[in-house]
């Protein structure tokens, strides 16, 4: 007999009345030397399916093994239930036990369990109620980024995670060697001689695929990128991760208010397809952890974003009254506490900030005529702070070369890239969106290590 899968049983009512098979993990049992009662899940969806077991059939040794985190197979008639908070069930039949679950070792017993304590039991989580909620909604979310791509003409590029050059000019790399730790080569300079290593030169994960972006871009008109990106910042935040995923779309002749209009017109896309289609676990979600979940992701669809300068946005910050942990001037690198405020406090609506300093931005942003700001935007949303940071990037190469050489930026490596501004350079712009900051906003969790499966942070590389 055919599986069938827990998620179709709900969604598909001419199913009642027949004998089907289910396969999956028990959640709870329980009963009395009458009747038992299973509740099942196999990971399609949030809801179990309640297995009723007529004792004339059982032993209650056969059951014995079935406790929580038993994996089954069930075969028995689909029927309409009676009892309370559900609407169908399965009389079993014939029960498969595929591998039990000793309840004195496992580490997942019915009763709650902190965030924190499951963060310890990463690979254990995705098996609670919590993770496969934010797991399913991940996935939804991972496929609305390409099918808005892909609907508007976008070609999905690929590219390096090894790469010699740093895109941010941070210097925050994870390197990459296959030189002899213990035994590193050196000239007579006393430095590490690269000449022997794999790619003949320092290579480190990439911080972004931003770069190699322009590239397509500059060839292909619209391209987006989706991977890893890695940072090795040593930030132990509720918002950081050292690996996490980016989405990056770099569009030619596209000007700084063509690139607002995309990141508004992108994040709404996304969010508005998971309240389509994974609005039982974000409605799951909310009633156990943030009961304004669901009205706030509707409030983010139905407002237009507020758009003002990064100088307006100061003068409003310092007029505010409020005091900061940071302190507010024209100049500063804002933070999330300054973000959230005119987000959450001032306009109560999504904003996107543009003008930034010069100062405070990437080497190749776009200087506006004032000398002193750059075609930067950030869009800062509630509850997050900043979920997208992009930019109309400098075609101009004598302007480029200006601001590297300012920068002092080793460039000798990065012809190619300015090889772009060289050989029919256009304007064009692209921003970047941290998809786990997304998934964190629209499942209302709070930390961000709880939104990817298997989160690294410093001092942390489990599983």
């Amino acid at each position: 007999m055919e599986r069938t899968i827990i998620k179709d049983i709900f969604s598909h009512p001419e199913l009642i009345g027949r004998e089907i098979e289910v396969k999956g993990w028990t959640r709870t049992r329980r009963g009395n030397k009458y009747v038992q009662f299973i509740a099942l899940n196999d990971g399609s969806t949030i809801r179990n399916i309640q297995v009723v077991l007529d004792m004339t059939r059982f032993t209650e040794e056969q059951l014995k093994p079935v406790t929580t985190g038993a994996s089954l197979r069930v075969r028995g008639k689909l029927v309409e239930s009676m009892g309370k908070g559900q609407t169908c069930e399965i009389q079993a039949e014939d029960i498969e036990i595929y591998g039990t679950a000793d309840p004195d070792a496992y580490p997942l017993q019915k009763k709650g369990h902190t965030l924190e304590y499951l963060r310890e039991k990463a690979h254990l989580r995705p098996r609670t109620n919590t993770f496969g909620a934010v797991l399913r909604v991940r996935s939804t979310l991972a496929f609305a980024i390409h099918k808005f791509f892909n609907e508007r003409g976008f070609i999905y590029l690929h590219t390096p995670l090894i790469t010699a050059s740093d895109c941010e000019g941070a210097g925050a790399m994870f390197q990459v060697t296959t030189l002899d730790m213990n035994n590193l080569p050196k000239g007579e300079d006393g430095r590490v001689d690269y000449s022997g290593d794999f790619f003949g030169k320092p290579t480190a994960l990439t911080v972004s695929g931003q770069l190699e972006g322009e590239l397509g871009a500059t060839a292909l008109g619209a391209i987006y990128t989706f991977g890893p990106t890695f940072r090795a910042e040593n930030s132990n935040t509720p918002r950081h991760l050292s690996e996490f995923w980016m989405i990056e779309p770099e569009v030619s002749f596209l000007d700084i208010n063509g690139n607002m209009d995309l990141a508004e017109d992108f994040v709404k896309y996304c969010i508005g397809y998971a309240l389509e289609n994974s609005r039982e676990d974000i409605e799951w979600l909310a009633e156990m952890y943030d009961k304004d979940l669901v009205s706030r992701l509707e409030f983010v669809l139905n407002n237009d974003f507020v758009r003002l300068t990064y100088t307006e946005g100061v003068k409003i910050l310092e007029e505010s009254g409020h005091k900061f942990d940071f302190p507010i001037y024209w100049g500063a690198d804002l933070q999330s506490e300054h973000e959230r405020y005119l987000v959450e406090q001032h306009f109560k609506k999504p904003v996107i900030l543009t003008g930034y300093p010069k100062e405070i931005k990437a080497f190749y942003m776009k200087q506006n005529e004032d000398g002193r700001t750059v075609r930067a935007m950030d869009v800062l949303f509630p509850k997050i702070g900043e979920i997208i940071g992009g930019s109309e990037r400098e075609e101009n190469l004598d302007k480029l070369q200006q601001r590297i050489d300012e920068l002092g930026i080793p460039m000798k490596d990065m012809w190619w890239y300015l090889d772009t501004r060289r050989f029919g350079t256009v304007p064009h712009s692209g921003f970047g969106l941290g998809f786990e900051r997304l998934v964190l906003f629209v499942t209302g969790m709070t930390n961000i290590r709880d939104v990817i499966p298997f989160p690294r942070t410093p001092g942390n590389a489990e599983f």
